[in-house]
This record gives C-alpha cells, structure tokens and sequence, in this order.
C-alpha cells in the first residue's frame, strides 16, 4: 500500500498516459482540456453570439468526462493518497526561491506567495493572476490548444504544429522563470 502514496515513477505514469492516449485514437477521439471551455461556453448559450460556439457540443460529453475524472482524481489524490512528503526539489531550486522570497519551497504544490488567500486578494496577486490567466486563455485559443492538447494528443498523434507550440511552451516558461518571475516577485 505504500508505492501507492508516493510520486510514480515515469515508466508507470507514461505507459499509462500511453495506453488512455493509443485508446482515443483508437476511437477516433482527441484529447485537451481547453476544449472544454468552448464546450461549455456552447452548453451555456454563447452560441448566440458567436459562431466559434455553434457546435454540436453534445459529441464533446465524453471530454467533460474527462475533466470531472481529472478534478476527482486530483482531489482524491491530494487528500487521500498523499504521505504529504515535500516536493523532490533540487537543493539550487529551493535556494533560488528562497531568494525571490518563497519560504517553504517544496512545501506543497500551491506556493502562498501566488496562490494564497492574502495574496489572491491583493492588488498585486490579483492582478498577476489576471493578467496571467488572459495570457493562458488568449496563448490557448491563439496556438489552438493548451499543453495538454498539443503536448499530449498532438505529439501522439506526430502533428508537426503540436512540436512547435510544445517548443514555445518550453522557452515560454523558461523566459518566465528566468526574466519575468524575478521581476514580479
């Protein structure tokens, strides 16, 4: 019972990725996450104002399905199969952090200095988080997927647009962490 509460290791996780991948194709599906936004913006009714929403979005149910199973499986990962061991982080990591003012590196997934109540009801951290999240949505709709869905279906299925919007999410999050998250924090 113990394997079970600790990190798996790659050749458990990405077999499994490979196998939940290989069945999609094999039913003709794809897979993202960002999808499902459009999807639920058309089960919303924003298909009155734009055509980008008017889609049978009946055929994406099984995506929904996806995400419900993903927010579960996080929930239940995080809460019921944690020993709640620190975050293998390398000893310069934790040391950079601490520079740019994160106590407890490694501590736990959501670091309070972004993701924390005080913070997120800060002028700073709710503008951070703003303008982040409009990035994200805006660089999703623009590369016509999110990480997920490039990085994982995309790649699977050797789609050249998937390895270049993969490439530019690797230089974007190290231009992020080396230029952009010092200056924020």
């Amino acid at each position: 019972m113990d394997f079970i509460l600790q990190p798996w290791p790659w050749y458990v996780s990405g077999p499994l990725i490979a196998i939940v991948m290989l069945s999609l194709i094999l039913f003709g599906k794809t897979f993202g996450m960002s999808s499902n936004l459009r999807t639920l913006c058309s089960i919303s009714g924003a298909g009155k104002y734009s055509d980008f929403f008017k889609f049978d979005w009946k055929t994406q149910r099984w995506n929904l399905v996806v995400v419900l199973g993903a927010i579960m499986g996080g929930y239940i990962a995080v809460n019921f199969l944690s020993d709640n061991s620190p975050i293998a982080l390398s000893e310069q990591t934790i040391l950079d952090l601490n520079e740019l003012g994160f106590e407890n590196a490694g501590k736990s997934l959501l670091p309070d200095k972004i993701y924390g109540w005080n913070t997120i009801l800060s002028l700073k951290g709710a503008s951070i988080l703003i303008i982040a999240g409009l990035l994200v949505g805006f660089g999703t709709r623009y590369a016509g997927g999110c990480t997920s869905g490039h990085a994982i279906t995309g790649l699977s299925n050797l789609q050249l647009p998937s390895l270049i919007a993969v490439i530019g999410f690797f230089m974007g999050g190290l231009l992020m962490t080396h230029y952009i998250l010092p200056l924020l924090f």
